[in-house]
């Protein structure tokens, strides 16, 4: 099982960056497919990035955004760019490869945007 847990949310103006990190636990890591989503307040949850061997973006932030991960457990996803549009709660999630869903989620972290 794989345990998650978001850093790097915060206030900053539109056009600036963040990067969010996303630290996992448990000895099949590399078993596991990881992504980013997010909700901003009032609306559904949606898919932001994911790496599994290959890596996926939403339209909405192609070019803006870069998820990477390294050999030490740690997801990021590196956001330049922002716009107030971009507010919202992040969430790391992970699944096993073969998988169809995310199962595992960390508790997210806050990313607000002023304009």
């Amino acid at each position: 099982q794989v345990l998650l847990v978001e850093s790097g949310g915060g206030l900053v103006q539109a056009g600036g960056s963040l990067r969010l990190s996303c630290a996992a636990s448990g000895r099949s890591f590399r078993s596991y497919g990881m992504g980013w989503f997010r909700q901003a307040p009032g609306k559904e949850r949606e898919f932001v990035a994911a790496i599994s061997g290959s890596t996926t973006y939403a339209d909405s932030v192609k070019g803006r955004f870069t998820i990477s991960r390294d050999n030490a457990k740690t997801v990021y996803l590196q956001m330049n760019s922002l716009k107030p549009e971009d507010t919202a709660v992040y969430y790391c999630a992970a699944k096993l490869i073969a998988a169809a869903e995310y199962d595992v989620w960390g508790q997210g972290t806050q990313v607000t945007v002023s304009s």
